[in-house]
């Protein structure tokens, strides 16, 4: 079965100004275990779009576990950040760019 690919979206909240040193080593330590499962394809901070933090392109098996990656996500258990969560159809060559 191919596995579906999923935006996340992290938005700042009023405290994201005040995230510490161990919740971004922790969020990286995340960042790692997501690549080293396979579970991840690409993430980037976003510059120049203020109360956006950055995203997440997730490869899962579902809807469901992708929310649940999300919701495990450091800098959203902190409360500096929430998510929002978007099913990404991928438009390529193989699939003539979706016509």
């Amino acid at each position: 079965m191919e596995k579906s690919m999923y935006m996340m979206l992290i938005e700042k909240t009023k405290t994201y100004n005040r995230i510490t040193k161990k919740v971004i080593l922790e969020h990286v330590e995340n960042i790692r275990k997501l690549d080293d499962a396979g579970k991840l394809e690409i993430c980037g901070v976003f510059k120049g779009y203020p109360g956006m933090a950055g995203m997440y392109i997730l490869k899962t098996e579902s809807r469901k576990e992708a929310e649940e990656l999300c919701r495990m996500e450091p800098l959203v258990t902190g409360g500096y950040a929430t998510y929002k969560l978007a099913a990404l159809q991928i438009a390529n060559r193989e699939n003539n760019y979706l016509l």
